[in-house]
């Protein structure tokens, strides 16, 4: 007899519904969902950061170990029982929703999707992952000695459970033997999800329904024991995103495909049957903290530089050819936005502000070398999700990082930004690009020798400044709705058709203007003054000969003109010149 099917006993649901309604705050009507960079108050087991190692099986409390306290919002759906089949439901519609999604995957899956579940179910969760680096995912197992022995499902696969006997992430005596360690490290003693499991005592999926909705290759996966078998959180998702974690330090250039490869990984626990929604929603929240936890250990400081080092001399100057799954950018970003939060409705206050963890910004270290602790707190405060959605609402802001979003830089400029990226020093220092849509009212101020590509939709209204460097517009309203001031440096042009600057464009004697013109529809547009000096750079491309008098160059208001014009893609016969007419310059062309 399945769960469902059991009776529940009254009066213990009675008592746990008091329960429940005296631990619930009734809503601040007054709260904004304005992001909040500041520390939050340390919840009743302290901040996670500073005491993860107290996950273990002597802490079983939400007091005494972080790991159960950061997924004490569980409890508002289900009040934990003595037993494994004891437990009340306290939001019957959720819970209900969260099995039912995994019948209905089950009765969807396609035969890939359950070869893919089963491989995700028998092999090292760490070995799994490494996927995510793309065309190096054979360089890499190659040069790290990481190997699997589930290479196919075996034909008696539904009667017999296998067990991979490979080295996982690989050997730490292997010539990428930092990056092994460091996963091995969030891997470590103090990462498992079994006290978590065994304090809220949540049954598997098909415990609550029946064998049927698990891949038939895993039914001989079932642990007999469903005392020792809980669903909250998934060990699985918990052990991937900590391994993506770590190998998304060590190689921030595949920072959001890793976590793709996770996510995936964890969503192919509810295609097994093995796991619920909520479940691996609870096993990313709990990776989440104790990756930042391990991260910003002191105690792992050497090792965490020794992993980067690693990748970017040994295995980054390799050119790789193996398949690269998450190549599909906007593919990436839907499958792993809609994994965030399963489809549930929010059922909490929905005007909870955002706030960051205590030492959360150690995510994005390495993603945003350029950025100090301060402004990359900011980019996860203004990337979070809203709150609201079950699961994710703890008090320190752990489950509502959406990191694949904070890896695409700010999503709003509160206050004012300066970014100084040295060219120098290589890798995101010399270029990276911002494809969030960035509101806000702050300024944004480009210092340094790198580029910075912005691609969003962006409304933000305080201004922008280049001092220094390159500022690149990749998109038609990249540079937001208030004026734009190049000072000394290079704003350039890359989007198909118009840029617009929504106020006034001042350009310095020393300030370079740098537009790409593919085609007549390419256009500069000024809402508002223009007060110009320095040089137009133009290039051309696609074989692209401008008609002579085509605008290049739109404009309420001028004053100035450019004191030199460079041109690059232009056959040599042609010459052009600016022509300033009251609203727009043209070109002249001649041969």
């Amino acid at each position: 007899m399945t769960l469902r099917r059991m009776k529940k006993h009254v009066i213990v649901a009675l008592f746990a519904l008091v329960l429940f309604q005296s631990s619930v705050s009734v809503c601040d009507a007054s709260a904004t969902a304005k992001a909040k960079t500041v520390t939050p108050p340390p919840p009743a087991s302290g901040y996670f950061v500073d005491h993860y190692k107290n996950n273990s099986s002597a802490n079983m409390t939400v007091n005494s170990n972080p790991a159960i306290g950061v997924l004490t919002e569980f409890q508002k759906l289900w009040f934990p029982g003595s037993t494994w089949d004891s437990g009340v439901k306290r939001n019957s519609s959720v819970l209900d929703a969260n099995i039912q999604k995994v019948a209905d995957i089950a009765k969807h899956r396609t035969p890939l999707e359950e070869n893919a579940a089963y491989f995700d179910d028998r092999r090292n969760q760490s070995y799994s992952v490494i996927d995510g680096l793309g065309p190096l995912t054979d360089i890499y197992r190659i040069n790290a000695g990481a190997t699997t022995t589930i290479n196919s499902i075996p034909a008696d696969a539904t009667i017999k459970k296998y067990h991979d006997e490979g080295t996982n992430s690989g050997s730490t005596r292997s010539s990428l033997g930092s990056i092994v360690s460091l996963v091995n490290t969030l891997r470590g003693p103090y990462s498992s999800t079994n006290p978590a499991k065994g304090y809220f005592q949540y049954p598997r999926p098909f415990r609550w329904e029946s064998n049927s909705i698990l891949v038939p290759t895993l039914v001989p996966a079932i642990n007999p024991d469903p005392a020792k078998d809980g669903g909250f959180p998934s060990g699985h998702t918990n052990a991937a995103y900590l391994s993506a974690f770590a190998m998304a330090y060590a190689v921030p250039e595949r920072y959001q495909e890793l976590l793709t490869r996770a996510s995936e990984l964890g969503h192919n626990r509810i295609v097994a049957g093995m796991h619920s929604p909520l479940d691996v929603m609870g096993g990313r929240v709990m990776a989440t903290g104790l990756a930042a936890a391990i991260l910003s250990d002191p105690a792992n400081q050497s090792l965490k530089k020794a992993a980067y080092d690693e990748a970017h001399q040994k295995l980054l100057t390799q050119t790789g050819t193996a398949e690269d799954r998450f190549s599909d950018y906007n593919l990436n970003k839907n499958q792993y936005t809609q994994r965030l939060t399963y489809g549930f409705g929010r059922m909490n206050s929905i005007a909870k502000p955002m706030v960051v963890p205590k030492g959360a910004e150690v995510l994005l270290e390495t993603r945003f070398p350029y950025l100090d602790k301060k402004q990359r707190r900011s980019v996860l405060a203004t990337t979070g999700l809203p709150s609201g959605y079950p699961v994710l609402d703890d008090a320190e802001g752990w489950g509502r990082l959406d990191l694949f979003s904070a890896a695409d830089g700010y999503g709003a400029f509160d206050k004012n930004v300066t970014v100084a990226m040295d060219a120098s020093k290589g890798g995101f220092y010399a270029l990276d690009r911002w494809r969030n849509d960035i509101s806000g009212k702050g300024k944004l101020t480009k210092k340094g020798t790198g580029t910075l590509k912005l691609e969003g939709n962006n409304t933000y209204s305080g201004g922008t400044r280049i001092d220094q460097g390159t500022l690149e517009g990749g998109s038609e309203t990249a540079f937001g709705r208030g004026d734009v001031s190049n000072n000394r440096g290079i704003l350039k042009e890359d989007v198909s058709g118009k840029l617009i600057i929504g106020g006034d464009y001042k350009q310095s004697a020393k300030g370079i203007l740098e537009l790409n013109l593919s085609g007549k529809h390419d256009q500069f547009q000024i809402k508002g003054k223009a007060k110009i000096k320095g040089t137009l750079r133009l290039h051309f491309s696609d074989n692209y000969i401008p008609e002579d008098g085509s605008t290049i160059i739109t404009y309420h208001k001028r004053n100035g003109s450019f004191s030199s014009i460079e041109t690059t893609g232009l056959p040599s016969k042609y010459k052009v010149k600016a022509i300033y007419k009251t609203n727009r310059i043209q070109l002249k062309v001649a041969k």
